[in-house]
């Protein structure tokens, strides 16, 4: 059976991401999976009508052909390596589970951001912040810039790291990919502007689908994590419960409200986005202004968040395993 197998790889896999980041060697996944969904927007637009209804169907059956492609492709290949021989397959797999987190990634790209604030350069600053945010970044304040970077490391600790260890923990390695898909399409499609508004309807509603249930339990290990680390996690536990449906998404505020209760920030509020204002409902209590080691600090509490919910669900698995004698 590959069951120990998978939970070796995915402990191997999480060990890699927090050692090396992101690999940069190809074929990176998400860099396949955005080509191919570039590929089919252009062919579905030309073949559905310019309409709503037919802008939301080419969307869908490019959610399915990129979901399909997305867990077959790596189911087939895990299972031809480990019919080859176990060790082939744990390889392979520990590689697609590396692949698929971005803890380490995450705490050194958002760091770039605090570096470029710490030397004062706000403009440096604001270029960091836009590599890991979607908002416009260009009119952002050295606070501003501090909170933009704070409330990506709580989003990102879900969709980049708890949500696919979820994954990962239930179906191995393909299911994995079939996350990393689903969320490179919502992250591609899932605007709420033209040329999107309809294209990319079910991509974004899908998203939110799969991120649902982890994005729930992130908010809760996320709370033991900053408790643990000396944060007031009682404060935090009350912005969860008042705050954590103020957002357009049903996911995003659930680890936002968490984080700037323990942070004891204000964070979200209006954006702009490609030039257009969105209205937003601020998260958590005004108590102090961001500042650039609150990135430092969210880093912590996103990286020991990471570590709780890798050993729950690595350990969650192995305790199905020997239950079920599946060793």
């Amino acid at each position: 059976m590959n069951g120990i197998w998978s939970v070796y790889a995915l402990l191997l896999g999480a060990l890699m991401d927090m050692l090396l980041g992101d690999p940069r060697f190809p074929p990176h996944p998400v860099v396949l999976m955005g080509g191919l969904i570039s590929a089919l927007e252009k062919l579905l637009r030309r073949l559905f009508p310019k309409t709503p209804a037919g802008e939301k169907a080419a969307g869908g059956l490019l959610w399915l052909i990129t979901a399909a492609a997305a867990f077959l492709v790596p189911f087939a290949l895990l299972r031809l390596c480990y019919r080859v021989t176990p060790w082939l397959g744990f390889g392979l797999e520990s590689v697609m589970c590396w692949q698929c987190l971005a803890a380490r990634s995450l705490q050194k790209e958002s760091m770039k951001v605090k570096k470029a604030l710490d030397g004062g350069d706000i403009e440096k600053a604001r270029h960091a912040v836009s590599m890991i945010v979607g908002r416009d970044t260009a009119a952002l304040s050295r606070e501003g810039v501090a909170k933009a970077a704070v409330e990506t490391v709580a989003e990102n600790a879900s969709d980049g790291v708890i949500a696919p260890l979820t994954f990962l923990a239930l179906g191995g390695g393909a299911l994995g990919m079939l996350y990393k898909a689903v969320n490179t399409m919502d992250s591609m499609l899932g605007y709420v502007e033209e040329p999107y508004k309809n294209f990319g309807f079910f991509p974004a509603v899908l998203d939110d689908v799969f991120n649902f249930i982890p994005a729930r339990l992130s908010a809760l290990i996320m709370l033991a994590a900053g408790g643990v680390l000396g944060f007031d996690a009682k404060r935090a536990f009350r912005v969860f419960r008042r705050d954590r449906r103020k957002h357009a998404s049903p996911n995003s505020a659930q680890t936002e409200s968490v984080m700037a209760g323990l942070l004891g920030l204000r964070l979200a509020g209006d954006a702009s986005y490609h030039g257009v204002l969105h209205k937003k409902p601020f998260i958590g209590d005004p108590l102090r202004e961001a500042e650039p080691e609150d990135i430092s600090r969210a880093c912590r509490i996103m990286l020991l968040t990471s570590a709780f919910a890798l050993c729950l669900f690595g350990g969650l698995k192995l305790a199905v395993l020997f239950l079920t004698h599946a060793v």
